[in-house]
């Protein structure tokens, strides 16, 4: 199998490869021209087959070219957070040692810093790198790609613990942009716009999609509501990929520009913020996914989600979902129990044995979240497992607690946490983004005792401006407990 990109030049060269707002569009074949004579340098900087070559640049045209250079190469896409500070660059580069490393100006002191191979930058340098315009593009050969081979590895956010790397073969990525394609549908005038980081899945899957698909994509460094909505008009968007809080202030804005579908995903979209989506006319695709399914294992497509908008919909074409008990025996219809998923969009495996045998089962990877499928199939995510909460001997689901809160007519957002108690192992606690005056924390204790056992209720409640969350949009809960230890 040759590289996606070349097949499409040759497929469609005249159609629109990267829409641009502020100049001319990019067709397929002026792409693949410049991806072309950027795999030529790598090649000249020693990368090839079976090479990993580590990318830490922002969402940018640049970072889209050199997607496609290392695909071209036969080489292994790295893509790093572009805000981790030298030390934890260096962790990441220590599990893949990379054969060459990719920066932009934002990026280079941290990466040169941090790397011990050669650091090149898409920018004027301003360190140590070297500019990738500088080098001389050398020959290579035209690797033939086989679906089990890695095309990258991506971190996991953290946000349950150290980061792990997470392989994705090339077979993975193109599972997942064919299901993703039979849920929310292609059309000729497609333009998919990306705000979203590209060191994330959620970023990155349109890169390969757009291809595939012969559509066009737009992507932006730095989301802003207006800006964004804007740019939508601009490049005459069809599809954007957002997290939550990003629908959340679109929708604040206004005015936006008629759409497909918005793909909301990277954390739970409350059923509340899909209504209100839907009713100014965003259609709201509300998707379960996560790195290790290379994104997408349902959807729900815009008409669903109006309908049902508590789900994320059923599970896409080739990707098979369980729900299991602790005994990971499979659970009847609306109960709760740990989510398992298997399919061919399913990365083979992590960096780490130890890992990949922990988290394998013969079900197929065990996700980490709670949720149950309904009597017709459908799939409600109720949060992760490791954040039940036990308190006296009682476990506490925070989800829970959380939509008691959500409840009440002046709260906007919450998230609850366990916290350590002397007394009772640990104690329930909530972190508030509140619009009104009645939120005190005991108005709201006397709010949720009309919804929650005693042994449910929030003993600690801090009222914030706004939740902490990670880059990739999902709350942050060791965060969120360090801002509750301040409120005991």
């Amino acid at each position: 199998m040759r590289d996606w990109l070349a097949v499409r030049a040759d497929a469609t060269p005249g159609a629109t490869a990267l829409a641009v707002a502020d100049g001319p569009d990019r067709s397929y074949d002026e792409l693949d021209e410049r991806v072309e004579v950027l795999a030529g340098r790598l090649a000249a900087l020693g990368v090839g087959v079976g090479d990993t070559v580590a990318v830490c640049l922002e969402t940018r045209h640049e970072f889209v070219v050199v997607v496609h250079a290392l695909q071209r190469l036969g080489a292994v896409l790295v893509p790093l957070h572009t805000e981790q500070t030298p030390p934890e660059l260096r962790t990441r580069l220590s599990a893949v040692p990379p054969e060459a490393a990719v920066c932009g100006a934002a990026t280079e002191a941290a990466l040169t810093d941090a790397a011990e191979t050669t650091v090149v930058t898409v920018d004027e340098p301003t360190a140590d790198a070297r500019p990738l315009s500088g080098v001389t593009p050398e020959p290579f050969d035209l690797p033939e790609w086989a679906l089990d081979e890695p095309l990258a590895v991506l971190f996991t956010s953290g946000t349950t613990g150290e980061p792990k790397g997470v392989v994705l073969t090339l077979g993975n990525v193109l599972a997942s942009a064919t299901a993703s394609a039979f849920r929310l549908g292609v059309q000729r005038g497609d333009c998919w716009h990306v705000p979203l980081p590209m060191y994330h899945m959620g970023g990155l899957a349109p890169v390969y999609r757009s291809v595939l698909y012969g559509t066009a994509l737009s992507v932006q460094s730095t989301f802003d509501a207006e800006a964004t909505a804007e740019r939508l008009r601009n490049v005459e968007a069809t599809a954007v990929s957002l997290v939550p809080t990003m629908l959340e202030r679109l929708i604040a804005v206004g005015d936006l520009p008629d759409l497909r579908f918005a793909l909301v995903g990277g954390a739970p979209c409350p059923a509340s913020l899909v209504e209100r989506a839907h009713d100014r006319g965003v259609p709201v695709a509300p998707t379960y996914g996560m790195t290790e399914a290379a994104s997408q294992i349902a959807t729900a497509a815009p008409s669903m989600a109006r309908a049902h908008p508590h789900s994320v919909g059923y599970p896409l074409m080739f990707a098979e979902v369980t729900v299991v008990n602790d005994e990971g025996v499979g659970c009847e219809p609306g109960t709760v129990g740990d989510i398992v998923v298997d399919g061919p969009m399913v990365t083979p495996g992590y960096l780490d044995d130890e890992t990949t045998a922990a988290r394998f089962t013969a079900r197929g990877l065990r996700t980490g979240d709670r949720g149950y499928r309904d009597d017709d199939g459908r799939l409600h995510v109720v949060g992760r497992s490791d954040d039940t909460i036990v308190t006296g001997g009682e476990n506490v689901d925070p989800t829970e607690v959380e939509a008691a809160l959500r409840a009440h007519s002046a709260v906007d957002a919450c998230a609850v946490v366990g916290l350590a108690d002397d007394e009772w192992g640990q104690r329930v606690a909530a972190l508030v983004v509140s619009d009104g005056d009645d939120t005190t924390p005991d108005a709201l204790r006397e709010h949720c005792r009309e919804r929650l056992a005693g042994y449910k209720l929030p003993r600690t409640i801090g009222v914030v401006d706004a939740l902490p969350r990670t880059a990739s949009g999902t709350v942050d809960r060791d965060a969120a407990r360090d801002r509750l230890s301040e409120c005991q």
